[in-house]
């Protein structure tokens, strides 16, 4: 096919399309967001005296939904200005619009008919070519076609997002007969490319991969609670990540996607199977009654769960599924839980729980078993090969392992012993792959068994895996906290590998020498790991242990080795990228202000943080943030010192936190001309195009230059805002004093406003500020609170 996707119409402004409308909005599409015409007028209306035939009547349930999007959390919107590319309307007047779109994406009521006829209305009003796709959760594709026209027919599939849209990862893509292989094609790679999705191709069977395997997983959870007499909050306390899955385990989960919604993904099944498989998805009555009484979960207050405030705080209770009422939330104990939580490696974990002769392991055991088993019987019966199921269930259900790779942790040989030893009947091309002795399912990082031999497969030429290039190339050279790697074409990768991927004095080394390797050896630098966050900041423990000691000496030589590998980066004759990704906090932001380039991923959580543990930015933040002000303004405009340093000063003493790399953005952290990358899968790979761009347009480093602050006048200046705000109670005396010491650093201390300033008289003034801090006694114990309860304490 000829042409890309500029514009999208959405039909349908629910939840779940507004939310489809807002993911495009963040990657820069237009989209028109379409939904009925109300038949009755609002009080708020009749006041006004608008009538039905008005156009803010007619396109209100739509408007009404783009509204909606500013207050809802998470944040659809990467940043609240998105907004103004989503244009609401109505289904009478505007679908002669769709001649102006490139996608029409349905997400209307989910009821056949309903489909079909607002299809017919696509099929009038389209332009040929034009893709149309529908986001139904289970009913069958092929039948909305029916009676279309043949390029409609051709240009048709599912697009099965997974709520919220901007957050979960899974896209399911569901061709049918008809639809077009270079349509099909080229929705994969828009899928992965632009939108930025884990793409699976799923047949068209009710619920399609994840939800027809996650939906079973939850009820045969729910029915061994009800066999075996577990409370909900035993059944959650070894189902989340004791076993792979999301902190939300089973009935929180259930809470946040709402009973309703579960209730109705559960029954599209049931409606559509026969046998033993109808009485999984027909849920217990106590589910239906929780239904009945409005008790749907985090939408409604209270569900499984329900938070309770008393005398002593608030207090969360689980619901006992037997009297209907809320109890003491309980956890189950038993030996193998702490078996599990001693254990090293991640299969070691589970198989400490799903072998164990306790009550823990018994559950564990009887949820992943039917579970394991539905999955190879059902596999080619919802998807092209097991791959596809793993992945399914990883990106949209937030599983870690899905469940054939659950099935090689356990041990493919061990676990099919023990089921055909319980009874149970184990799929026949299980039992014919093993005979021919393959006791796995996986092989190396893209072999998958498929059809009787290990087929390979097609990954995206954009993702780069770290540990696979490490296994294949080695190192360059590492120590405990990073590794220097090759990754190619002349570019090499700075990797933490440290706990959280903080910054300790290991890490400010490998900064060093990688810098040293880099400007003999290579073309550029790159710093990005895969871990679960970016760089969380400096090791504060060790800090905090070095300050409790009084080893001053060997703190302020730790912040100037920081100072120093941050100025390294900067000067580097080479390009150094850093590409940062989910929390990217104190030190880790830190990192990526003095490089050529950054590279973040979208879902990117930036924000000079420290002041939330009584300090301020020790590895010079304070000076690159303010500078990153200045270099930003237009070459030859007047530069408002003043307003600069209370732009930088607002955003370290709030510990303002950007929700998105476009935020980050507005916050000054990252500029116009870095990068996002939409696919956090593909950060690595842009970040290293960039690295290579930079080295091919003759990149050079910035020259050392003197930089004009604001001086005692500005320092008085940001100092009275923040004592007004002491005098008013939004702060305390310690806030006051570290707002103080934030202030002189930005402003370059007791100098005439205009003064230019070397860096290291900046540099210098930071370090002191920091160290003086790390000595007061209320500072300590806000890092020891931050290190014990994991939150800021205001003292």
């Amino acid at each position: 096919m000829t042409g890309k996707i500029k514009k999208v119409a959405v039909l349908g402004s629910g939840v779940m399309g507004s939310g489809i409308a807002a993911h495009l909005a963040n990657i820069g599409i237009p989209t028109l967001l379409l939904d009925i015409v109300p038949r009755e007028l609002t009080s708020a209306e009749e006041k006004k005296g608008l009538t039905l035939e008005d156009k803010a009547v007619r396109n209100r349930l739509a408007a009404e939904s783009i509204q909606k999007l500013k207050k809802q959390k998470p944040a659809p919107l990467a940043k609240k200005e998105n907004i103004d590319l989503i244009e609401a309307g109505n289904m009478e007047d505007d679908m002669k619009r769709l001649s102006e779109v490139d996608w029409v994406i349905e997400v209307v009521v989910e009821n056949l008919e309903i489909k079909q006829k607002v299809f017919a209305q696509v099929d009038e009003y389209r332009n040929e070519g034009t893709i149309i796709s529908s986001n139904t959760s289970g009913i069958s594709i092929e039948a909305m076609a029916e009676g279309r026209s043949e390029d409609f027919r051709r240009h048709f599939l599912g697009t099965h997002f997974f709520n919220p849209p901007r957050y979960l990862k899974l896209l399911e893509v569901i061709p049918t007969k008809d639809t077009s292989k270079e349509v099909f094609d080229y929705m994969v790679k828009f899928g992965e490319d632009v939108l930025g999705k884990g793409v699976v191709e799923a047949k068209d069977t009710p619920n399609f991969i994840a939800n027809r395997i996650g939906t079973y997983g939850l009820l045969v959870t729910v029915r061994e609670m009800l066999n075996r007499g577990f409370s909900v909050g035993e059944v959650d306390s070894v189902t989340g990540p004791a076993i792979g899955r999301p902190k939300s385990a089973t009935f929180r989960t259930l809470d946040v996607v709402g009973l309703d919604t579960f209730l109705h993904v559960a029954k599209n099944v049931y409606d559509q199977v026969e046998g033993e498989e109808k009485e999984v998805f027909d849920p217990p009555a106590f589910m239906n009654e929780m239904a009945e009484k409005g008790w749907l979960g985090s939408k409604s207050g209270q569900g499984f769960y329900y938070k309770k405030k008393g005398e002593k705080g608030s207090e969360i209770l689980e619901l006992d599924f037997e009297t209907m009422e809320y109890v003491p939330r309980k956890k189950l104990k038993a030996p193998s839980v702490q078996q599990s939580k001693q254990a090293k490696s991640k299969q070691d974990k589970l198989k400490a729980l799903v072998y164990a002769d306790d009550r823990a392991g018994e559950l564990v055991w009887n949820i992943l078993k039917p579970v394991l088993l539905y999955s190879a019987e059902k596999y080619a019966e919802v998807a092209e090969n097991i791959r596809d199921v793993d992945l399914a269930m990883k990106w949209g259900f937030g599983w870690e392992h899905g469940p054939f790779e659950t099935w090689d942790a356990i041990g493919l040989e061990k676990s099919v012993q023990r089921m055909e030893e319980e009874g149970e009947t184990v799929p026949a091309w299980i039992k014919e792959m093993l005979d021919k002795g393959f006791t796995s399912f996986y092989k190396g990082y893209d072999g998958y068994y498929h059809n009787g031999e290990y087929a390979t497969a097609e990954i995206n030429e954009k993702v780069i895996n770290i540990k696979q290039v490490k296994e294949e190339s080695g190192v360059i050279t590492k120590n405990a906290g990073a590794s220097l790697i090759d990754i190619g074409d002349d570019i090499a990768l700075l990797e933490f590998t440290s706990p959280n991927n903080s910054i300790g004095l290991d890490v400010l080394q490998m900064i060093s020498k990688s810098i040293d390797e880099v400007d003999k050896n290579y073309r550029g630098l790159v710093i990005n790991n895969q871990g679960k966050n970016f760089c969380v900041g400096a090791n504060l423990m060790m800090i905090l242990m070095e300050a409790q000691d009084f080893n001053w000496p060997e703190l302020d030589l730790v912040v100037r080795q920081f100072q120093n590998a941050m100025a390294k980066i900067r000067y580097s004759s080479k390009p150094v990228v850093t590409a940062p990704f989910g929390m990217s906090l104190g030190g880790g932001t830190e990192i990526c202000l003095p490089s050529a380039s950054i590279q973040a991923s979208m879902e990117t959580y930036m924000g000079l943080v420290e002041v939330g543990v009584g300090l301020i930015p020790g590895g010079g933040g304070n000076k690159e943030l303010y500078l990153r002000q200045i270099e930003s303004l237009p070459e030859g405009a007047h530069i408002d010192l003043q307003a600069v340093a209370n732009q930088v000063f607002e955003t370290i003493a709030m510990a303002k936190v950007s929700t998105s790399a476009q935020e980050a953005e507005q916050h000054g952290f990252i500029r116009p001309q870095d990068g996002i990358s939409i696919n956090g899968d593909h950060l690595l790979h842009d970040a290293k195009q960039k690295a290579l761009h930079l080295a091919n347009a003759g990149y050079q480093a910035p020259k050392r230059k003197k930089i004009p602050v604001v001086g005692e006048t500005g320092y008085a200046a940001m100092v009275l805002g923040a004592k007004q705000m002491e005098l008013s109670g939004y702060i305390s005396e310690h806030d006051m004093k570290i707002a103080d010491k934030l202030a002189f650093t930005i402003a370059g201390g007791r100098v005439p406003k205009g003064t230019e300033v070397d860096e290291q008289y900046l540099l210098d003034i930071e370090r002191e500020a920091f160290l003086s801090l790390l000595g007061e006694p209320k500072t300590q114990q806000r890092m020891s609170h931050m290190l014990t309860k994991g939150k800021p304490l205001r003292n």
